[in-house]
């Protein structure tokens, strides 16, 4: 990463997109290595933008007819086949990685592996069904705007999580896009709280708690976070911020 880049730069937002998306956006990918956590900034702005795309299939889904459950299960479909489940498989790994390895090697190696054990399936099953069903509770306004709120959300706690948590390893992808700067984390996740505050403050204990187990064992069995930790993360944090609004509006 370049020391002397400027803090914000307007191609952190395709950069932000190719990292975290499966989406066919043109981007310098020298500049893209360059800039390295510096466009984390823009995660939260591609939640938003990810989750309002998603949200409004859901929405025109209502608008025609379709029941809530399959315009929510639509919508989360969408929203899956553009991230091509990058944080469903850091989920998977870190269930099978955490719960079934016997040290920080073992559990690091399982999650290196592509394939899903008990411990993943589990896990994907329980965070598809919950995200599915709080959707569900919205109608169509509602569901977009809990995608978008819940999409930003989740990408600001994971690069705040990114910021302060070691890294468990010295390869992989987490490790090559480096670790974000207390300016970039500000500005990435200060709109994201705002909106929560005013839209619905009692969501943040959600937010924070559900991913916190993780955190805790992901430090306690490997020592820091992974991509895949980092996935996991974000799965957990968009579920608490669903939850929470569903409380809130439903």
């Amino acid at each position: 990463m370049n020391e002397t880049s400027p803090m914000i730069e307007v191609h952190d937002i395709p950069v932000a997109f190719s990292l975290l998306t499966r989406l066919p956006v043109p981007v310098d990918h020298a500049r893209a290595g360059l800039r390295g956590a510096r466009a984390g900034w823009a995660w939260p702005l591609v939640g938003a933008i990810l989750g309002a795309v998603a949200g409004a299939v859901g929405w025109a889904a209502m608008w025609t007819g379709l029941s809530p459950t399959l315009s929510a299960g639509l919508a989360l479909a969408v929203l899956v086949l553009m991230t091509g489940a990058l944080h469903e498989d850091g989920l998977a790994d870190c269930a099978d990685g955490l719960g079934g390895g016997r040290d920080k090697s073992h559990a690091l190696e399982i999650m290196k592996d592509s394939r899903v054990g008990a411990f993943g399936v589990v896990a994907l099953v329980l965070a598809l069904g919950l995200r599915w069903q709080s959707l569900a509770l919205f109608d169509g306004a509602g569901l977009l705007v809990a995608m978008v709120l819940s999409g930003a959300t989740s990408r600001a706690v994971m690069l705040t999580v990114m910021a302060w948590m070691p890294l468990a390893r010295s390869e992989g992808l987490s490790a090559s896009t480096g670790q974000p700067r207390g300016v970039t984390v500000a500005i990435g996740t200060g709109l994201t709280l705002i909106a929560v505050l005013l839209i619905a403050p009692a969501s943040l204990i959600a937010i924070v708690l559900l991913p916190l187990p993780l955190i805790i064992l992901a430090l306690r069995k490997i020592g820091g976070q992974t991509g895949d930790v980092l996935g996991g993360v974000q799965q957990l944090a968009e579920i608490g911020c669903l939850l929470g609004l569903s409380v809130v509006f439903s």
